[in-house]
């Protein structure tokens, strides 16, 4: 066997499973599943080739290994539900390889119900094999969150459901090599629920802090001395903070068209936080009004355009519809982000400012979407004409927040 593992997509689910893998000292094959893009550094995947990864150059390869990972990318459909595409086309290339005795495991985001309904099926006609027979098949949901180096795949728990116990023994081995902790679901849908809980409990409660930000600002109240006060409870609540979006590759899942019921709360959370880039815009015009200047023809600085701080990944960041509504409002808008060399809106180039506090200088408003760490907020503050800060990182006072 070329390798103990093979890790089936190579976007932000599939490259911290591989970069975890070979730290632990399993030889590993990555396969991509289409141009996908990861949140590791240049140095980061040196390492995990130095430490001996390898890309899949030849389906073939799938066939010749003990564990198969599809991590492909589920990202949002035209009709607003998941959109299963490159799972499919990862499932088919591993089917028509499969040999007996392989675990196969999906961590892509999905619906309950889709990796026995969906998934297995797949599998079984491809392969001409039964899956809890011939091979293994479990669910484990994805727990990456780029960018946090405190967080280490050993140090998070692994929660794993598989089509028969034995199935999910067989995956609770392969993870036990990688995490200090395994934790066993009933079966494949109670695990497939767990991201699905997981996900959502995020986008509901960043909305209702999102919601918070909304009302505070109305009532002349600093919403970011709440959150610092109400974090110091020891119990019944966990702080999470606004923005001017959610972004990220976690799509919150409704269940429409998938259960007899929807989450309604979930549906009112999309709604929130959709609607937080307009609220953006519109507090940037407010300001600017305030300060003798119309949004037609005022130069906008717009810092930080990634999804999430220190990482070059711009999935689903809000930065885009600011941008555009701006635009739409007769703004000259430039962008700064040190981990974004080029950026376009509508097809057309964004201007990139090459210095930081010349750009803000110059800017009749700078608006703050991202906190890189490289950025000096008290400097950036001082520098700028007037800021907008809709991370709430920038000193008290030094700016207008969100």
């Amino acid at each position: 066997m070329p390798a103990d593992l093979a890790v089936i997509g190579l976007g932000p689910y599939g490259l911290p499973l591989a970069q975890a893998a070979v730290a632990a000292g399993i030889p590993t094959i990555g396969y991509a599943t289409g141009p996908e893009a990861g949140s590791l550094s240049p140095a980061e995947l040196r390492r995990m080739h130095a430490s001996g990864f390898r890309p899949a150059t030849e389906p073939a390869q799938l066939g010749r290994v003990r564990t198969a990972v599809i991590c492909a990318p589920t990202p949002r459909g035209a009709d607003g539900g998941v959109d299963l595409g490159q799972v499919e086309a990862a499932a088919r290339t591993l089917a028509e390889r499969l040999r007996p005795h392989t675990t196969v495991i999906l961590e892509s985001p999905v619906l309950p119900g889709t990796t026995e309904k969906f998934l297995r099926p797949l599998l079984e006609k491809g392969s001409g094999l039964r899956a809890g027979r011939d091979f293994h098949l479990a669910y484990s949901p994805s727990r990456v969150d780029p960018g946090n180096r405190d967080r280490t795949p050993a140090g998070t728990p692994k929660v794993i459901g598989g089509l028969t116990p034995a199935c999910t023994e067989s995956a609770a081995a392969f993870y036990g090599r990688l995490t200090d902790k395994v934790v066993r679901a009933r079966g494949l849908r109670e695990a497939e629920a767990v991201q699905v809980l997981e996900t959502n409990y995020r986008h509901v409660n960043i909305a209702l802090v999102n919601e918070m930000a909304v009302l505070c600002n109305e009532l002349g109240v600093d919403l970011w001395d709440v959150i610092r006060c109400a974090e110091t409870k020891p119990f019944g609540f966990q702080a999470f903070r606004p923005g001017p979006g959610v972004g990220g590759h976690g799509v919150p899942q409704d269940l429409t068209g998938h259960a007899s019921r929807t989450l309604r709360m979930v549906e009112l959370a999309q709604q929130v936080n959709n609607r937080m880039p307009r609220y953006v815009v519109q507090r940037a015009a407010t300001l600017l009004n305030e300060h003798g200047k119309s949004a037609r023809g005022a130069r906008v600085l717009l810092l930080g355009v990634t999804y999430k701080p220190d990482l070059a990944d711009l999935q689903g960041t809000p930065a885009r519809e600011i941008a555009v509504r701006l635009m739409e409002l007769g703004a000259s808008v430039s962008y700064h982000d040190p981990y974004v060399p080029a950026w376009s809106v509508l097809e057309r180039p964004v201007p990139r400012a090459d210095s930081l506090y010349e750009a803000a200088a110059d800017a009749d408003l700078t608006i703050l979407l991202q906190q890189h760490r490289t950025y000096d907020l008290q400097g950036l503050s001082v520098k700028a004409q007037l800021l907008l800060d809709t991370r709430g990182a920038t000193p008290t006072g030094a700016a207008h927040r969100l």
